[in-house]
């Protein structure tokens, strides 16, 4: 560990927080404000869009038309998505002449970019045209993300509003905040980043690939694309998918240490000026920042065991008595470890998945950091919109137990929360560990799952473990040492991250329906205040709890086990 390592961490924590309060004030602003920001410029578009699409933006919608539209909206891109990987051999835009892509696989990935998770299966230079990568992907990574931003709206404003004189019981309109969400935020600012990744020198053509000879008198083939334009939103929207199989390690991705800077600032951009937007929502920034204090906590704790952990030696190196600066296996030498562990810690904090190191050549507890981020249910900034009302869902749960404490009803913004509240948050809750873990020992049993591990042991426990946690918590990072390329993994896979996706938006949404028409009681002398430092320690412990209590068995048979093994000096 070196200070300078530390100081990139500090100096990427004061970057966030410096961008969360003007970022959250322009969500505010698109999606709350009675006036639109650039009204001149992108309100005749908006119109023009939701005219064409039917859609009254005054006609609000309950929770339960909120989500059947956010779901049929969603299955279509699903059936979109598949059908374009199927028969982009007869598509344009196609310069290598790339085969169609098989049943299985094109279920897979059209699950994954649908579901906000971007797990990918498949080398996408090798796999997908430029149509599927621009038409197909790079569509799904701005709509995906806008929907997520659209739950959180949802249950933000059942927390938030107050039923007016005829019990009003809705909570916006899915396709207006779509359309809002993509045009006034997704695309001006992904537009923004690929320009500046440009100058940078990420690749951004529509050139065929080149065939080059090395110096080596070998045969090579460069693949080139439309990089620059998949990255902005796939950092932004935090998606991950990359539009090379080495992902941002790659340097035709992220080439320099600025855009690896910038990579990481776009993964947090959304999910912490959300915070600041749920408090203006509220009428107390206070409330959002409680919210973004307990994230910045887990994430600073991660932050520094990941570097703690990969700061050490590698046991299989050291054990053949080999000179070591840190585990620098799998890591490229132009970030080295500091950059190399924010960036795992940062992408799994926020679903995104991108990455910049392979995870599965992390130090046993260094890759428990990336683990046990994601199982902690995606809150931890999280993903776009998901990070949001999955820490909304843990605060109403931190409230139920605060009130248990002073013997009272407990009350979240001046709104009761009683039976129905608790059914459903334990319903979101529950949904997470039971697909994880249940999906995790059909892969462990099977011979179709373990036929697959690259490793024995724990580690390979580790590797199942970490696919159905990255994909049940949408994030679609890997322990590459795992062939996900089968029927088996393709199919399970893609049926964990639906399932993570929709199981757990379903069950949000129906929180805000029954929240949004309660009344609003004053605070009394027996209310626990949501808005300091004591319920900002009770969300934290909450969330550990929830986490710990539910995956450590797994866990101590994985990547805990693994860590005493090779400090034992038995290395799998």
């Amino acid at each position: 560990m070196t200070l300078t390592g530390w100081l990139q961490t500090l100096l990427f924590f004061v970057l966030v927080l410096a961008l969360t309060k003007p970022v959250g004030a322009w969500l505010f602003r698109v999606f709350e404000a009675d006036t639109q920001p650039l009204p001149r410029v992108l309100g005749p578009v908006e119109r023009a869009l939701l005219r064409l699409c039917g859609v009254r933006r005054e006609h609000e919608q309950t929770w339960v038309q909120y989500t059947v539209a956010l779901l049929a909206f969603s299955l279509l891109g699903v059936v979109i998505l598949y059908a374009l990987q199927r028969l982009q051999h007869v598509l344009p835009l196609n310069p290598r002449g790339l085969p169609a892509v098989g049943p299985e696989l094109a279920f897979n990935t059209a699950a994954s970019f649908v579901a906000n998770t971007n797990w990918q299966s498949y080398a996408g230079e090798s796999t997908l045209s430029y149509a599927t990568q621009m038409v197909g992907l790079t569509w799904q990574n701005f709509v995906s993300a806008a929907s997520g931003l659209g739950v959180a709206l949802a249950l933000a404003r059942g927390l938030t509003r107050r039923p007016g004189p005829e019990g009003r019981k809705t909570l916006g309109n899915f396709w207006v905040d779509l359309v809002r969400g993509t045009l006034y935020v997704l695309l001006p600012l992904s537009f923004v980043a690929a320009l500046f990744f440009v100058s940078q020198g990420v690749l951004q053509n529509l050139a065929p690939y080149h065939e080059f000879t090395t110096v080596e008198g070998v045969k090579q083939t460069l693949a080139f694309g439309p990089v620059a334009s998949q990255e902005a939103i796939k950092m932004l929207g935090t998606n991950g998918g990359g539009f090379f199989n080495a992902n941002s390690a790659h340097p035709f991705e992220n080439p320099t240490p600025l855009t690896n800077l910038a990579q990481l600032l776009l993964i947090f951009l959304l999910p912490a000026g959300l915070t600041h937007t749920y408090g203006k929502m509220t009428g107390d920034t206070k409330q959002g920042w409680v919210l973004f204090a307990a994230m910045s906590v887990l994430f600073l704790v991660g932050a520094a065991a990941s570097y703690a952990a990969e700061s050490q030696s590698n046991p299989a190196l050291a054990s053949a008595q080999v000179l070591q600066h840190g585990n620098l296996e799998g890591k490229e030498a132009r970030f080295g470890v500091a950059a190399s562990t924010l960036f795992a810690t940062v992408t799994t904090d926020a679903s995104c998945g991108a990455v910049n190191a392979m995870h599965d050549s992390f130090t046993a507890l260094g890759g428990l950091v990336p683990l046990v981020n994601m199982q902690l249910g995606e809150v931890i900034f999280g993903g776009v919109g998901a990070g949001l009302y999955g820490i909304l869902v843990m605060a109403v749960l931190a409230v139920f137990i605060a009130g248990l404490m002073v013997g009272r009803t407990p009350e979240f913004l001046g709104k009761k929360i009683e039976v129905r509240e608790m059914k459903l948050a334990m319903l979101y809750v529950l949904v997470f560990p039971l697909a994880i873990l249940g999906l995790s020992a059909v892969g462990v049993v099977l011979p179709q799952g373990t036929s697959s591990l690259n490793n024995a042991g724990p580690h390979g426990l580790s590797e199942i473990l970490y696919a159905f946690t990255s994909g049940v918590a949408n994030n679609g990072s890997a322990f590459a040492g795992l062939n996900a390329n089968t029927p088996f993994w393709n199919i399970s896979l893609g049926v964990s991250m639906l399932a993570g996706r929709f199981l757990m938006m379903v069950p949000v949404m129906a929180l805000a329906g029954s929240l949004v028409g309660k009344k609003v009681v004053s605070p009394g002398p027996g209310t626990f205040p949501t808005e300091g430092v004591l319920f900002t320690g009770l969300l934290v412990s909450v969330v550990l709890i929830v986490g710990a209590l539910t995956f450590f068995p797994a866990l101590s048979l994985g990547p805990i086990v693994e860590h005493f093994l090779g400090a034992a000096g038995k290395v799998y």
